[in-house]
């Protein structure tokens, strides 16, 4: 089970609205989306979690690149808004890695080598590419909401009700619970 929301931070403090992700495909989307929440480019927070596996935190600060930070990126790597989050360069790749090679059936023989000898090789260079590729445990920016008073600590240590403690942190708990 899912649970999304946008807390903005307004000149009277937290607002909170629930967010539906169904029309969300890219980071850019998802930008736009908490843009959306605020005309004054105040601070605004996504914040998503999926039930006992993971949570998210994008921060936008007007125009500014979104920040991100993911509690577990192996788990949110098995979900759909998960992988709008793990973008290349929040993990750290090359956004032409290979990509456009991995898509292709190439069995090995244009150089002369037989397909058994290739097809072993393929075989474990793909599971362990796409296992490196995807650390288990938090990625991005710890240092997301330090400025609100939750430091890299605290965020590391969050766990399954993250959303509530970030919410209480910041204030903004009877807000969030509004829209929950």
């Amino acid at each position: 089970m899912y649970f999304a929301a946008l807390l903005a931070r307004t000149e009277d403090g937290w607002e909170a609205s629930d967010t539906e992700l169904d029309d969300v495909e890219t980071l850019s989307d998802l930008a736009d989306l908490a843009r959306e929440a605020s005309p004054d480019e105040d601070t605004v927070l996504v914040l998503i979690e999926q039930e006992d596996a993971w949570f998210g935190v994008v921060r936008v600060d007007g125009e500014e690149d979104p920040r991100i930070y993911v509690s577990d990126a192996a788990a949110a790597a098995r979900s759909s808004y998960g992988e709008i989050l793990l973008t290349d360069e929040l993990l750290g790749r090359d956004p032409d890695d290979g990509d456009d090679l991995d898509a292709l059936d190439l069995d090995g023989t244009e150089d002369g080598e037989s397909d058994e000898d290739d097809g072993d090789a393929e075989d474990g260079a793909g599971a362990a590419g796409s296992a490196e590729s995807v650390p288990h445990g938090p990625v991005g920016d710890a240092l997301i909401l330090d400025d609100l008073g939750v430091s890299e600590k605290e965020l590391r240590l969050m766990s399954t009700d993250a959303v509530t403690e970030i919410a209480e942190s910041l204030g903004a708990s009877e807000t969030l619970e509004t829209v929950r």
